[in-house]
């Protein structure tokens, strides 16, 4: 018996020294999709903060961490969502005191690029399309849709301005010039942010950077938009050699375990829904995705 003993105490210090010497952690976030508050039925992907919070926690929570990756693919979206997901990961960051390294990945465009931001450094691959950095808003008009099978829109207000772009209603100019006006005050926040988070690294002039134009991986770095190319691979394995990726995923509800969304559409959301189907479509297919 106590040479069964004498084995089993020889083996502890080992066992202990080889927990002891785990090693170290990146945690990876991915952001991948559409950036809104409130997705489709049919997305696949979404960012918000909602839906990004716990995978954020979990990922600066980690208790060997040396570094925080956001993999990024996202063609933008909501502003808000945008600098909020944005702000927490700074949040974040500053807390615990460790670096974020943002990888834009197939696209960073628009606010998809706010995100990359968050990053105190950002790479991409070459052939990664990189920037956007503008505003843009689309919709349908369904006027002549409704007038078309007789359907008559009533909309009752109190306020001059309580409704504006009704797309079943016909465009008003100066609703358009209302939301030009919008985008204006939108866009020089996303400049702000972009001038902030990069500072000095930016080689070009604001008439070059800020027209909405996307660029590859390898024109993003002469522009400055990134720090370098490579994956998160590539880049971890040089950065921090010992350390080993973690991919922090975001807690799922019961529902979201079993394949169901939990969401349910009404007969009369068909239309709207199948719209903003196609629009969120759209935002990908602009950058030929």
């Amino acid at each position: 018996m106590s040479s069964v003993t004498d084995k089993i105490a020889a083996r502890l210090p080992k066992i202990v020294g080889d927990r002891g010497e785990r090693p170290p952690v990146v945690a990876a976030v991915r952001l991948h999709g559409v950036i809104t508050p409130t997705p489709t039925p049919v997305a696949r992907n979404s960012i918000s903060l909602q839906n990004l919070e716990t995978a954020l926690t979990r990922a600066f929570d980690h208790d060997r961490l040396v570094a925080v990756a956001l993999l990024i693919n996202s063609p933008g979206g909501a502003p808000t969502q945008s600098a909020l997901v944005a702000e927490r990961i700074r949040e974040l960051a500053a807390k615990k005191k460790v670096p974020v390294l943002a990888f834009c990945e197939d696209l960073a465009a628009s606010g998809g690029y706010w995100l990359a931001c968050a990053g105190d450094e950002i790479y991409a691959h070459g052939t990664s399309m990189v920037g956007s950095i503008g505003v843009v808003s689309a919709g349908f008009g369904l006027n002549g849709l409704i007038a078309k099978y007789g359907v008559e829109r009533r909309v009752y207000t109190a306020g001059a301005n309580k409704v504006r772009l009704d797309p079943f209603q016909p465009e008003k100019p100066e609703d358009v010039e209302w939301l030009k006006g919008l985008h204006l005050q939108l866009h020089g926040q996303f400049i702000d942010w972009v001038k902030e988070r990069r500072g000095g690294k930016l080689t070009a002039t604001d008439d070059e950077l800020f027209t909405g134009e996307v660029w590859t991986g390898v024109k993003a770095l002469e522009l400055g938009l990134v720090d370098g190319l490579g994956t998160v691979r590539s880049v971890v394995a040089e950065r921090f050699p010992d350390a080993e990726i973690s991919i922090a995923e975001p807690k799922k509800n019961l529902l979201a375990k079993l394949g169901l969304s939990g969401a349910t559409t009404r007969s009369g959301d068909f239309v709207l829904d199948g719209l903003a189907a196609l629009e969120e479509r759209a935002r990908w297919s602009r950058f030929g995705l």
